[in-house]
């Protein structure tokens, strides 16, 4: 007899230790479910997502189509700072440098959003970052230059929450151009940057009908995944989770030895 075939005759006449099949049931229908767990878990997270984006779309396009202009200091109502307004007023750009966030892509292309900081008229009205628009970021990656904002103007928009940072780290870099360059707009981080003893809570996206500013939308989840695409990875992650059930009902329903070969 072979070596290796003597070796596994005295691990059987001493009696190994086997696993039953009900052993061997329980183990797998116990990984079975809590993979199913997981899976439905991610998928109710994705719904949950799909609805708060549902939501966040029929707040703002409710804003837009009124056009119900609201003066630019309830920009700085904290109660009112994840909720969609129409805002305007006068006042003026500040000499703060503007904030360019990073990998904003526009019709396939990288670019940045270029942000300036305006200061509304009126007595105790907090200053507030306005989205001026996209512009292009070229293959060497040299940022673009943003102009300077001179004299009184009459800025409207729709008031927003800043766009959603996900997992960037909240770090605003100066640039050679004197710039700001950020992957998410943190506001106690950019009102460090800026030396600005207060920013208000939320940003104004331009109108894109005024003439200032670069190319624009009042898109409010750009870069981000649409209510669509959330539904989409639900229905999958609730389809994993009938897989690994289905997967395990038909190995438990299946005879020993079925699989083996006569």
């Amino acid at each position: 007899m072979a070596p290796a075939g003597r070796a596994v005759a005295i691990i059987a006449a001493q009696g190994w230790p086997r696993v039953s099949r009900r052993g061997s049931l329980l183990f797998g229908w116990t990984l079975a479910l809590l993979g199913a767990l997981l899976f439905t878990r991610l998928g109710f997270w994705q719904l949950a997502r799909m609805h708060e984006k549902q939501a966040m779309l029929a707040a703002a396009h409710a804003a837009v189509g009124e056009r119900v202009p609201h003066p630019l200091s309830l920009a700085s109502d904290t109660a009112r700072a994840t909720l969609y307004d129409w805002g305007g007023g006068e006042g003026h750009f500040t000499s703060a440098p503007p904030v360019l966030l990073d990998n904003q892509s526009r019709d396939e292309r990288a670019g940045v959003r270029a942000y300036r900081v305006f200061q509304p008229d009126g007595a105790g009205v907090a200053p507030l970052l306005v989205e001026l628009g996209w512009l292009p970021v070229p293959g060497d990656r040299t940022l673009p230059a943003i102009a300077a904002i001179e004299g009184s103007q009459r800025v409207d928009g729709l008031l927003s929450p800043p766009p959603s940072g996900g997992l960037g780290n909240p770090v605003a870099m100066p640039q050679a151009n004197g710039s700001l360059l950020t992957i998410t707009l943190d506001l106690p981080t950019l009102r460090r940057a800026l030396h600005a003893p207060t920013l208000a809570p939320r940003v104004l996206k331009l109108d894109p009908a005024l003439p200032i500013g670069y190319a624009r939308d009042l898109d409010i989840l750009p870069n981000t995944l649409p209510p669509a695409r959330h539904l989409g990875y639900a229905v999958q992650w609730f389809g994993l989770a009938l897989t690994v059930l289905i997967t395990a009902l038909v190995l438990t329903l299946r005879k020993p030895g079925a699989h083996a070969r006569p």
